[in-house]
């Protein structure tokens, strides 16, 4: 990712975007990449450990972190980290991390990570999928939601944002070269929902 990432992200925040407070109808509309089930097959309980790679403001967060042992979110936008503590703020079981994934020297493994809608901002995808595999659990579950629009930028009117559009056979095929097993793949009205396990 780059600074064009973090000037975007940044951005929203100033710009008074929280999908953690949007109205109803909004989080409906959000929900057509990832509603209930992504968070299904993440299958949580209170004795697993969870990473989220592009928390945002907590969108998901304040629906996952209430149901695991431990919740870590890492974001690259400074502002959407701040805003994301605030909104998880009442979870004591919480950390979050102000940094790119890609870069970043976790020193503990997971037993289930997810991402939605950040993978299209990386380009090496099989490179983070390998560091994904490697930070599970035995058994652990990686949850990945990818939008079907496969456009390479992103228009906001006032900036447009390069991307890294994602497609479910090539998505498969690099979770298979990781090394994950049970391969599922769920379609949502706006994107795909991939549920993958570490052998």
């Amino acid at each position: 990712m780059n600074n064009d990432v973090i000037y975007h992200y940044d951005k929203l925040i100033d710009e008074g975007n929280d999908p953690v407070n949007d109205p109803l109808m909004l989080k409906e509309y959000m929900d057509k990449w990832d509603g209930r089930v992504f968070i299904d097959k993440l299958q949580l309980s209170t004795e697993k450990t969870v990473l989220e790679i592009g928390v945002g403001t907590g969108r998901l967060a304040v629906r996952v972190a209430p149901f695991c042992e431990e919740f870590t979110g890492i974001d690259i936008s400074p502002k959407t980290i701040e805003r994301a503590k605030e909104n998880l703020a009442e979870y004591d079981n919480v950390s979050l991390i102000c940094d790119d994934f890609g870069d970043f020297n976790f020193d503990s493994t997971f037993d289930i990570i997810y991402s939605s809608l950040t993978f299209m901002h990386i380009e090496n995808k099989q490179e983070t999928i390998n560091k994904i595999y490697g930070l599970l659990n035995p058994g652990g579950r990686f949850v990945l939601s990818i939008d079907k629009n496969q456009d390479e930028f992103i228009d906001f009117k006032t900036r447009k944002l390069r991307v890294y559009p994602d497609y479910p056979d090539d998505t498969k095929h690099r979770l298979e070269l990781s090394g994950f097993a049970k391969i599922e793949m769920t379609e949502a009205e706006f994107g795909y929902v991939f549920s993958a396990e570490r052998r």
